[in-house]
């Protein structure tokens, strides 16, 4: 996969009459300097021009010294670049001077950025800790998409930057503005972060037939395989079937991380053993085998909800409210717990449709999460994660966006476009605009401006679809 490259545009207003100058002076460094140095060098070769040789040095060296010149001072006019990979961020040579001389800048450099006003244009401030510089970018100077897309990198990759509540407010209105708009650098950005963080682990899947805890499992098929886990499904002890999931840690890891990670894995299947409820499939066994750690679940009959689409086409709105609220009791359950579990995977692929019309979540990602805190990796897919749980700052609100991207699936059967608030007017112009506000909320892009909690998500499905009027 070839590295990410943006390229921002910075019009720096004062910078004009720097450029314009240098187009007029462009001719005289750059053709008549180097046509006069050849010039007398020929002339004085060949003897048809006799100077003094002070007189012809001193000549060639200020031409020599003018084109240098020239071809610098076009440089540092003509750009107005602003370059943004996932190591750093590269800043126009006209701004060294604010930058003290460093011009290119690690994301762990940037400390703060914020929006600063003054009465006549509002600036972007960012600082950097290596060397206490700031650089002062005034907004006006970019193209607005390409500004959004600057920022969300500032949000991606700058870690441990500070971001200041009117940026944060500002970046959410241009996020409005763009949300229809096509804008491939800016999914790009999202996408492609998200593929470097999702690395396949190089184990080799058990095979049908393997037996494990000396004979009691047999694994039967695979029923899912990538990213840091395979789930398989499983027969004990010849009678009944079980879901085994399969918890990797990968082969580059070193001890101390590894060590973490399998600490991780055994406190949160001790912690799922103790969650009972009717829409999460229960946590029956969890042991280590030849290096390996398993969970095992319990098997549920039926039909994921991705599958079910995907054959069936979309569902009728109430019934797909009734999935919703369903899961939103399953999320509710989870986040009273103490302290709060936060599942980290709700996609469509992880609930299973039973017969009688229960939704039941089938697994949890909060076991790869604890893999992925000690390893650097990332658990989810990427159109239902949310902005603070690529950052590795997952919590319940984390959950409620990915509730509102596999809403919007089940109802579209389109996933969400990564980094955004679904509009399900734009849609299905039919639907419910209660529905789609309640998408809207719950995909907002600050943690703050979602719907505040599960039981907040079925009550406001209550509003739109009474319980009693729901035909399954």
């Amino acid at each position: 996969m070839a590295e990410l490259h943006l390229t921002v545009t910075y019009k720096k207003k004062q910078m004009r009459p720097l450029l314009w100058l240098a187009y007029v002076v462009f001719p005289l460094w750059s053709l008549v300097a180097p046509f006069t140095i050849g010039l007398i060098v020929t002339m004085v070769l060949s003897k048809s021009l006799i100077l003094p040789p002070l007189f012809t040095f001193g000549l060639i060296f200020f031409l020599s010294i003018a084109f240098i010149l020239g071809l610098a001072y076009s440089a540092f006019a003509e750009d107005k670049s602003i370059h943004i990979t996932k190591e750093g961020i590269s800043f126009p040579l006209f701004l060294l001077p604010a930058l003290k001389l460093k011009r290119h800048r690690n994301w762990d450099e940037l400390a703060s950025a914020e929006l600063i006003e003054t009465s006549q244009e509002t600036y972007l401030r960012l600082g950097f800790k290596s060397d206490d510089s700031t650089v002062s970018l005034s907004l006006s100077s970019f193209d607005r998409k390409q500004l959004e897309e600057m920022l969300l990198a500032v949000e991606l990759w700058g870690k441990q930057c500070e971001r200041g509540d009117r940026l944060i407010g500002y970046q959410k209105e241009l996020q409005g503005e763009n949300t229809t708009k096509d804008l491939p650098g800016y999914t790009q950005m999202w996408e492609e972060e998200l593929a470097r963080r999702f690395h396949a682990t190089t184990f080799i899947p058990l095979e049908p037939g393997k037996e494990l805890q000396d004979g009691k499992l047999v694994v039967e098929k695979q029923l899912a395989f990538g990213g840091l886990s395979a789930i398989y499904l499983v027969q004990k002890e010849k009678k009944d079937l079980y879901v085994l999931k399969e918890a990797v840690v990968p082969e580059d890891v070193d001890e101390d991380n590894r060590k973490i990670a399998e600490e991780y894995l055994m406190r949160e299947s001790k912690m799922l053993f103790s969650l009972s409820h009717p829409h999460i499939a229960s946590v029956v066994d969890y042991f280590v085998e030849e290096g390996r750690t398993y969970l095992l679940l319990n098997y549920i009959h039926g039909q994921d909800l991705r599958q079910l689409i995907a054959q069936n086409g979309v569902q009728k709105e109430s019934i797909v409210i009734d999935w919703v609220r369903q899961l939103a009791e399953a999320i509710a359950y989870l986040h009273s717990q103490d302290p709060p579990v936060i599942h980290r995977d709700i996609t469509p692929d992880n609930m299973v449709l039973r017969e009688n019309g229960d939704v039941i979540i089938i697994d949890f990602g909060a076991a790869n999460e604890f893999v992925g805190t000690a390893t650097g990796t990332l658990i989810g897919k990427q159109a239902y994660i949310a902005p603070e749980q690529l950052r590795g700052k997952a919590c319940p609100q984390s959950d409620l966006y990915a509730l509102g991207g596999t809403a919007f699936y089940l109802l579209t059967g389109r996933d969400p476009v990564p980094l955004s608030q679904p509009d399900l007017l734009k849609v299905l112009p039919d639907s419910n605009p209660q529905l789609a506000q309640l998408l809207k909320d719950l995909t907002a892009f600050e943690k703050d401006d979602r719907i505040e909690s599960a039981e907040a998500v079925i009550e406001r499905l209550n509003e739109i679809a009474p319980l009693k009027s729901v035909k399954k």
